[in-house]
């Protein structure tokens, strides 16, 4: 049995909302901050992963 991948979006801003995407099956909704170094940021609930639109390549 294995475990899906984490979701990766692409986004245009550098803050983003994240609720695990399921309705009642997903998580609270937090806010993450893209640092700009990095150009992605992992939510600490579900892993899915935010790439800024400025660092596609970060999305492989």
């Amino acid at each position: 049995m294995t475990i899906p991948a984490p979701e990766t979006k692409i986004v245009e801003t550098w803050k983003v909302a994240c609720d695990g995407s399921e309705g009642a099956l997903g998580h609270p909704r937090v806010w993450l901050q893209i640092p700009h170094e990095d150009g992605y940021v992992e939510c600490p609930y579900c892993d899915a992963k935010y790439v800024h639109a400025s660092r596609p390549e970060l999305a492989e």
